[in-house]
């Protein structure tokens, strides 16, 4: 339910490249790091989110998604489930297409909410997984 493959092939292929992290620092020794890396092989961009607004992956970074000065099309959450669902109204208060829980992340009330406002939602999966299996 959370990770249909069609919802997950529409989020990788149609909705769009450009992909705000929430949660991408510069520690390349988290998991949104390597993701982030992945994002940009498949030719995704990607937006560094986080309070620091560090510059990762040559991508100037942002404190919040509303402090991004263009349209993003998913935005991937990388914090604790019980910060993941303001996150997830966040994105949807600035447009966004689809967001996407990182694996672990799970917040059902915010699934809801969000699908619930037209937004595509994958949760408790890894796009840097699924993005080669689509061949």
């Amino acid at each position: 339910m959370y990770g249909d493959p069609a919802t997950i092939r529409k989020i990788l292929t149609e909705l769009g490249d450009t992909w705000a992290i929430v949660g991408l620092s510069s520690n390349e020794r988290r998991a949104a790091y390597g993701v982030a890396d992945v994002l940009q092989r498949y030719g995704k961009r990607i937006v560094p989110v986080h309070p620091k607004a560090e510059a990762v992956h040559g991508e100037k970074g942002y404190p919040s998604l509303d402090a991004i000065p263009f349209d993003v099309d998913v935005v991937d959450v990388f914090v604790n489930s019980d910060l993941a669902g303001p996150v997830a109204d966040e994105a949807a208060a600035v447009g966004a297409k689809a967001v996407w829980f990182q694996l672990g992340v799970i917040d059902e009330d915010a699934y809801g909410r969000t699908r619930a406002a037209g937004l595509d939602m994958v949760m408790d999966r890894c796009p840097a997984i699924e993005i080669p299996r689509l061949g």
